[in-house]
């Protein structure tokens, strides 16, 4: 399943903000406070919102007044397009509004439209705890046949109904669409959690701040043995001296990662070397799953890197994308942006208090100027990226 389009609504800067047209790996520019990290945290909104309900997502973030954009009353809304394993183009709308002090599903909708002009399937359609979904899903798009609907109360007005119908196999897109939420990967790395030794144990994924990076190498060694081996050569022609990395137990039941340098005899354990040699470990590790996260969103991923890495770590977060999971990345760096492509580049401008999203293969100087020979993240230095500069 792949994103297609994001539209935002009332959601803090976003007032009215889409991103169209999206390919497998985004990259997200902009100035300090346009955006970059609230379009992220919708991710992590939506996330949230599925796996516990919308009033404690809109509560971590202080409430429905500090998160509704300024001067509006809502509702807030999240449209997102996004192709199911069909093949079929699927949207899903969320209306959050504060009702008696409370955040509630003001509207929520999954739907397919039935050809180009033909009234849409509405999958799912509920509003405040009830409405309805329809339960002859494969009959969609034969001609003469109607849809069969059944009416579903919930119990609580600000909980997902893809929550509680996605665990049913009669709901299938439905219950794809929530798996696809549910393995969402937004990055919240912490190079302090990713240093100490970690409890022994099983962990096939990096977690989103990166404390397990121990236990996933483990599994990897263990299981995928050829993708912790491509991970090692990488490191070693990355970070000089690196040779080998392990995870090695201790007599306390902990796994501590030990980095071997050729210069010494001993291995140093993670807590002595430096951020940068973890954070590309971490990254690595992330990068070279087995089994991709639907969507990866990573924000700065240039922080405590060299810039000559940076155009290699844009082709390991594209090839990540042709695996199958989508990319979203937010940068500064312009030594990042030059290794991505004018169609992948998104940049945010705000004005007046709000954010506007373009992209760069829209603007006919900058394809211009990518022809004559000019990249991306020089162009961006130059300031050619209209409203993207401090000033």
């Amino acid at each position: 399943m792949q994103i297609e389009s994001i539209e935002i609504r009332n959601y803090r800067l976003f007032r009215d903000a889409k991103l169209t047209d999206l390919p497998r790996m985004t990259v997200v520019v902009g100035a300090n406070g346009s955006g970059k990290s609230t379009l992220f945290d919708v991710f992590s909104f939506l996330k949230e919102s599925l796996a516990q309900n919308v009033a404690q997502a809109v509560a971590r973030r202080g409430g429905f007044r500090e998160l509704v954009s300024r001067g509006e009353k809502g509702p807030i809304g999240i449209t997102v397009k996004f192709r199911e394993s069909g093949g079929r183009l699927a949207t899903y709308q969320l209306d959050i509004q504060s009702e008696a002090g409370k955040p509630v599903v003001a509207r929520e909708i999954l739907k397919f439209r039935r050809g180009q002009y033909g009234k849409p399937w509405h999958l799912v359609d509920f509003s405040r705890g009830s409405g309805t979904a329809i339960t002859n899903e494969a009959a969609y798009g034969q001609e003469g046949v109607e849809e069969e609907r059944k009416e579903h109360v919930l119990d609580d007005p600000s909980v997902l109904a893809i929550k509680g119908l996605g665990q049913f196999k009669e709901f299938r897109v439905v219950a794809e669409f929530r798996s696809l939420i549910e393995n969402w990967h937004i990055s919240e790395f912490h190079i302090s959690d990713a240093r100490p030794s970690a409890e022994a144990g099983y962990a096939e994924h990096l977690s989103t701040r990166g404390d397990n990076v121990a236990q996933v190498a483990q599994y990897l060694y263990e299981h995928h043995r050829e993708r912790f081996d491509k991970v090692l050569r990488v490191m070693s022609e990355r970070v000089p001296g690196v040779s080998r990395v392990e995870a090695k137990p201790t007599e306390d039941g902990r796994l501590v990662l030990r980095f071997k340098d050729g210069s010494f005899q001993d291995p140093f354990i993670a807590r002595y070397v430096s951020d940068g040699t973890i954070k590309m470990f971490a990254y690595l590790v992330l990068l070279y799953d087995p089994k991709p996260h639907p969507l990866l969103a990573i924000e700065e991923p240039e922080n405590q890197l060299y810039p000559e890495l940076l155009h290699e770590l844009v082709e390991e977060f594209r090839d990540y994308a042709r695996r199958g999971g989508q990319v979203f990345v937010s940068t500064h760096s312009p030594e990042f942006l030059n290794g991505a492509k004018l169609d992948e580049i998104y940049w945010l401008v705000k004005h007046d208090g709000f954010t506007t999203v373009r992209r760069a293969s829209d603007s006919k100087s900058l394809v211009n100027l990518q022809k004559e020979g000019d990249l991306p993240g020089t162009l961006w230095k130059q300031g050619l990226f209209e409203g993207v500069g401090p000033r």
